[in-house]
């Protein structure tokens, strides 16, 4: 019984990790790890073999995560997995309209970790949803653990779009900016 009650208890805490704190250590000012995902093209365009959302948007599917940092555009990383996650499928939305008004600037991508379990790994996140938004130099500016509001994640995307393209090494230290870690 206290097995299964220790067993119990580490779920939760796996679970609802992205809303109590920073599950990730991924810093905010390191370099965004390079990974390689699932793309619409690599499942024949079977959007159920890559996101478990019931309203996915095929353009948050376009690029794999390596692909999309070499693009020299900001990124907006969603690691959302709506098959377990009612606030995912929320934030999900949210970020559909956000790429509405961003889709020409910014490449919008989002992770399931039932689909692309690697790039859960990659950026070692537990729980969802979080929300990594990554400047045209592959930099992490800002990590953000729970649901957002548009009002929020407008800001950030702005302030990024600000950041001019760095002709330094990729391996160079960036500056480091600020980390936040909204309340799910």
């Amino acid at each position: 019984m206290r097995v299964f009650r220790l067993g119990f208890l580490s779920l939760v805490a796996v679970s609802l990790s992205a809303c109590f704190g920073d599950a990730s250590n991924l810093k905010v000012g390191s370099m965004a790890p390079l990974v390689q995902t699932k793309t619409l093209a690599n499942v024949n365009g079977d959007l159920s073999k890559i996101t478990t959302y019931r309203y996915p948007d095929k353009r948050m599917y376009q690029y794999s995560v390596d692909d999309a940092l070499k693009l020299g555009k900001p990124v907006v990383l969603e690691f959302a997995t709506p098959a377990h996650c009612t606030q995912c499928d929320k934030q999900l939305q949210l970020l559909k309209a956000v790429l509405d008004k961003y889709e020409d600037d910014v490449v919008f991508l989002h992770m399931d970790q039932y689909k692309n379990p690697e790039a859960f790994k990659a950026y070692k996140v537990l729980g969802d949803p979080w929300t990594f938004v990554i400047d045209q130099n592959q930099v992490v500016r800002y990590k953000l653990a729970g649901r957002l509001l548009y009002g929020e994640i407008d800001a950030l995307i702005k302030d990024v779009l600000k950041i001019p393209a760095r002709a330094a090494p990729a391996n160079s230290t960036p500056a480091k900016s600020a980390e936040i870690a909204a309340a799910g």
